[in-house]
């Protein structure tokens, strides 16, 4: 289990409070106040059920929204944005619930829901945005502040050393470096010293007490770097990153900063027995009504490609899932029948994986003319993906994951680029919706690289919602 930062817990502990008043304060206006009778059709059960799940839904949707990284939490307008955005996922998703547990008309649960985004917004912004924030201000120099490590002595590491000397909001306690080259007890900057090596980080995190690693080597080799993640992250504490090799993330993905230097989280919390039989039962769940509420447009499809062009309207290929393990891809038809490999594509591909395209160039390398009519729209708006919810039920995919890659792509992979094949490949992931076919191959390795650090079913859910408007209007589609 990662170790949380204290800070944490104390936000969480205060948001369970706040949440429950406001669910009381709301409970008392609609009742008291405005004398609105609301009939349980559920008995006292609904009431009971409703205030934990409601609790429990805030508090994901908090940590979605970045509620509990202090970068966000020190700067009041970006704290403000992301409390109401908060509210509106509240809202969007507990409404359903309220129609199921109780018998209330459209009117009067409208001033409920109004009751209830009036007081929200008042005693979050209070207790939030004005008390919480002060108090951890003041605690940040005692309780709150984080004891952490700085893994490299780099140019990386030496800036936000320097920096934090000067200015530092955010209660960070740099305790000093862990460096493979330099002597123990070498200064490195302002007095922090080199406090072991490599394999001595364990030693080093009991004896002084570390809750945090902080990577910051300059290697500009990722192997290399590979290598430094996996020693920090044997330690089970919060793992944290900040490299220019990784500069994709920032540009995709809100993260935290440390004296306005971006810092990737790369601590495994979800990847465990649980989080994973969850997102299996959410895959089955969201492929089987998938198939059934698509079934027309599904059949439109098909009829379209057969009366298009000849050959068959589904095809499949052996793909490379988790651990290496082959499998049958399905897709809908979007080229003309070829029975010759196509080893163009082939030779552009290894090109760009390899880096040797110009910079831009799609992942899609295709030639437009075997593409059909019907295919240029299916491959454009990506529903020729859609029968992958057959190998999302059969277990070979996931919804949301690193994308399955053909078997010349996996074994002219670097050591470090296989890491991508740990998990269940998915229908669409982070590179696919943050820059899709624009996205290079190196950056998009990165991104899935990230997703699986931070897996998660609210990540799945940010996913496959911000998938739809990439499908709709083709973004990077080809």
């Amino acid at each position: 289990m990662i170790k949380i930062s204290k800070y944490k817990y104390f936000f969480v502990m205060s948001d369970i409070v706040t949440m429950s008043f406001i669910l009381i304060a709301t409970s008392f206006i609609v009742d008291k106040i405005l004398n609105i009778e609301v009939q349980n059709i559920r008995g006292n059960i609904g009431s009971i059920l409703l205030t934990p799940i409601l609790l429990v839904i805030s508090l994901l949707i908090f940590s979605s929204n970045n509620l509990y990284k202090i970068s966000l939490i020190l700067v009041r307008s970006a704290h403000i944005t992301a409390v109401i955005k908060s509210l509106f996922y509240i809202i969007l998703i507990t409404i359903p619930s309220t129609f199921v547990l109780f018998e209330i008309e459209v009117m009067k649960i409208s001033i409920i829901i109004l009751s209830f985004a009036v007081t929200y917004i008042f005693l979050s912004y209070l207790i939030r945005v004005e008390l919480l924030s002060r108090i951890y201000s003041i605690l940040k120099g005692k309780g709150f502040r984080r004891r952490v490590i700085i893994v490299g002595d780099g140019k990386p590491g030496k800036m936000l050393a320097a920096k934090l000397a000067f200015e530092n909001p955010i209660g960070i306690n740099i305790i000093g470096f862990i460096d493979e080259q330099k002597q123990i007890g070498e200064e490195i900057i302002n007095g922090k010293r080199v406090l072991g090596k490599y394999n001595d980080i364990q030693n080093v995190i009991k004896e002084y007490d570390i809750e945090e690693i902080l990577i910051a080597n300059d290697t500009q080799d990722y192997e290399q770097l590979m290598k430094i993640i996996d020693y920090c992250e044997e330690t089970r504490i919060s793992v944290k990153i900040t490299t220019d090799l990784f500069e994709i993330i920032p540009q995709k993905v809100y993260t935290e900063k440390y004296a306005n230097i971006p810092i990737i989280d790369l601590s495994h919390s979800y990847n465990n027995w649980s989080s994973l039989t969850i997102k299996r039962i959410f895959d089955l769940i969201i492929s089987i009504l998938g198939i059934l509420l698509l079934s027309p447009l599904l059949l439109i499809i098909m009829l379209l490609i057969k009366i298009t062009s000849k050959g068959p309207v589904l095809i499949s290929q052996i793909r490379i899932g988790k651990n290496g393990k082959q499998f049958k891809f399905y897709k809908f038809r979007s080229m003309f029948v070829q029975n010759t490999e196509d080893s163009e594509r082939k030779e552009k591909m290894l090109k760009f994986m390899k880096e040797e395209l110009p910079k831009g160039t799609s992942q899609k390398i295709i030639s437009d003319s075997r593409v059909t009519k019907i295919g240029k729209i299916l491959r454009k708006t990506s529903l020729d993906e859609l029968p992958q919810l057959i190998n999302v039920i059969k277990g070979d995919m996931s919804i949301v994951g690193p994308r399955p890659c053909l078997l010349y792509e996996f074994e002219n992979y670097d050591v470090w680029q296989k890491r991508r094949l740990s998990v269940t490949p998915g229908c669409t992931g982070m590179w696919q919706v943050a820059g899709r076919s624009t996205v290079s191959f190196k950056d998009s390795i990165v991104l899935d690289l990230y997703y699986i650090n931070n897996m998660s079913p609210w990540l799945d859910i940010q996913l496959i919602i911000k998938t739809i408007p990439v499908m709709i209007f083709g973004k990077g589609g080809v």
